[in-house]
């Protein structure tokens, strides 16, 4: 089972995906930590990663998707903007992905950024990630408004099928 996180900065991918991960019994790992360096350093300087800033980074995923999946399968928290993007996560897995959008306001999640200390992430950032965003029309959208162990059954129970 993979299972990917994703959304905005701010938006709690990590902290339920690392929740969510440990309800299912999976690994969790979370996509900020093979950003290659470069990447780090453009973020934290208010400066927005374009497509060729992320395509390693994309490809480095895409490759460690697959190896999860060979292993049983993972937990991934990871922006997965664009549905480009989502399909080049997924391009090497022999196993379908399941994409679980997490979704808030420019308000709820400016100020979530701003209480959030010791990230790289500049929360100017913000706009340009959601100017980039394409919500999943093969994956589940789910209100980030809510706590998020409140998000995590509420994924537990669409993987049910309820």
């Amino acid at each position: 089972m993979l299972l990917v996180v994703g959304g905005v900065s701010g938006v709690g991918k990590s902290t339920v995906g690392a929740l969510l991960a440990e309800a299912l019994g999976l690994p969790f790992y979370d996509a900020d930590d093979f950003h290659p360096a470069a990447n780090i350093e453009k973020m934290a300087s208010g400066q927005p990663l374009d497509d060729g800033d992320r395509r390693p980074w994309l490809e480095t995923l895409a490759d460690q998707l697959a190896s999860w999946d060979k292993q049983g399968g993972a937990v991934l928290a990871c922006s997965a903007l664009k549905e480009s993007y989502r399909r080049k996560l997924a391009s090497q897995c022999s196993e379908d992905v399941t994409w679980i959008m997490l979704d808030g306001s420019p308000d709820l999640l400016t100020a979530r950024l701003d209480s959030r200390k010791g990230h790289f992430f500049d929360q100017s950032l913000l706009e340009s990630q959601f100017a980039d965003l394409e919500l999943p029309s093969d994956g589940w959208v789910v209100d980030a408004r809510s706590s998020p162990e409140e998000i995590v059954d509420t994924i537990l129970d669409l993987l049910r099928g309820k």
